[in-house]
Order: C-alpha cells, then sequence, then structure tokens
C-alpha cells in the first residue's frame, strides 16, 4: 500500500491566503508565495491551491499565484476554484498545475469530468466534494465553498464521479474545517470503502492524533491540511515523524 501523503492546502482570496471555520469568518493568515515555500522547504508531498471565491465572481485569478510558485516548487500542485472547462484547466496546467480541482462545473454538469479526463488523463482530475452533515445520516454536497446547496448525496456523488473518469476525491468535511476537532470519520469511512481511486480528507486536523484517528482503520489516502500549519500547531516534518512512530508509512 503506497505511503500516507501529507498535502498543505492553501485557500486563497485575492492576493492572501485565508482561513476560516465551515468555510465562513474568513481571516487574512498571509501571502501565498511565503506559505509555499515553507511547506515545501518543510517536506510537505503536494499543495492544494484553492481559489475560494473564482466560482461566486466567474473567474479566476489564482493561476498568477501558481505560476510563481513553480518556479521555486517542485511537487505537485493542484489547482481549484473556478475550473469550468477544458480551457480553464489548459490555463491550469501551463501556470505550473499537475492537477486541476474540480467541484462547482461538475455538480452542474457532471460529463464536464469525463470530458476532463479523457482530454487529461484521469490523474490530472481531482473532484473536490464539500461535504456537509444532513439529518437521516446523510451528507449533502455543497459548492461555490460551502455557499450553495445541490441536493446531491455525497456518497452516491463519489461514485458517480469515479465512473465518469476522476482520479482522485478530495473531500472537505464542512461541518468539521478549521474546527481543529477532528476528521468526520464516518464520512471518510463510507467514501473511502465506496470508490477504488484515491481519497484525500481534509477538515478538522488539530494535530497528529487527529490523523492518527483517521488512519486507524485506513479511511484515506492522503491528508490534506491548512490550520495546523498555518498556526504552528504541528509542522510537516513533525506531523510526518509523528505517524512513522505510529507505524504509518510516509514520504520522508
Amino acid at each position: 500500500m503506497p505511503p500516507i501523503r501529507v498535502i498543505a492546502r492553501l485557500d486563497v482570496k485575492g492576493p492572501n491566503v485565508v482561513k476560516g471555520i465551515h468555510l465562513e469568518g474568513l481571516r487574512v493568515v498571509g501571502k501565498p508565495d511565503d506559505f509555499s515555500r515553507r511547506y515545501y522547504a518543510q517536506g510537505t508531498d503536494e499543495i492544494v491551491y484553492m481559489d475560494i471565491v473564482a466560482s461566486l465572481y466567474g473567474r479566476n485569478n489564482i493561476l498568477s499565484v501558481v505560476e510563481a510558485a513553480a518556479h521555486e516548487v517542485f511537487v505537485p500542485l493542484t489547482v481549484g476554484g473556478g475550473i469550468r472547462t477544458v480551457d480553464d484547466i489548459v490555463a491550469a496546467l501551463r501556470s505550473g498545475a499537475d492537477k486541476v480541482a474540480i467541484n462547482t462545473a461538475a455538480i452542474a454538469r457532471p460529463e464536464f469530468l469525463r470530458e476532463a479526463a479523457k482530454a487529461f488523463g484521469s490523474q490530472c482530475i481531482v473532484l473536490s466534494v464539500e461535504a456537509k452533515r444532513r439529518e437521516g445520516g446523510w451528507w449533502e454536497a455543497l459548492t461555490d465553498n460551502g455557499r450553495e446547496k445541490t441536493g446531491v448525496n455525497v456518497l452516491d456523488w463519489v461514485v458517480e464521479a469515479e465512473r465518469l473518469g476522476a482520479g482522485e476525491i478530495l473531500v472537505t468535511s464542512v461541518d468539521n474545517e478549521g474546527t481543529r476537532k477532528g476528521f468526520d470519520l464516518d464520512l471518510m469511512e463510507e467514501v473511502y470503502r465506496r470508490v477504488r481511486i484515491p481519497v484525500i480528507a481534509c477538515g478538522g486536523a488539530g494535530g497528529p492524533e487527529d490523523v492518527a484517528d483517521l488512519l486507524s482503520r485506513r479511511r484515506t489516502d492522503a491528508v490534506c491540511c491548512a490550520s495546523v500549519f498555518h498556526y504552528d500547531l504541528c509542522s510537516v516534518p513533525q506531523l510526518k515523524k509523528n505517524l512513522k512512530e505510529r507505524g504509518y508509512e510516509v514520504r520522508i
């Protein structure tokens, strides 16, 4: 089984990296260039850049940030937010991205995933899921950085997305995001057992113990963290060292 990947996530609004709780109450925490250089130097396996207002405003302003990072950061870069067309994917890849994360456009027109995977390969296409727990024991897929309801059942959607050609699934728990109270273990377990493609867990990590809880029944292939790194609660090397000491294989 491949090593667990440790991924740093940068939510970008304009020129700044921002962070909130439940995708709301955003506050500026720094500049993308500073964070990307820091996490690369610390040994992050990948970096995810999310333009959190691109879908809202119908444009993508993050590509210049990615292009600058690509000259200094030599780990896979994923770009999400405002990816609506094949041309958007081309622009992202030309800027230096290795993968694109698609949410809103895929919900609106699922066939876009098939078209994207056919054009660029499944390994390039990440389905981004913003999951909100609902009464009755299900999770709804939200769009536009958690602003819009869709009525789509997350567990059905991930199965469909894999069939259409998505190569990975980035699952963000809206309920746990920014809380530092741990991952939504039920959500991640249900997603993980339904698909064969890699699953990336995001939302809720406050320290190594939360990641270890997530991995205790192998609910994910990778962890994607923001607050825990941005606020120096735990560095990338500390997280990897802790996981290795617990018997989990990580990339050093």
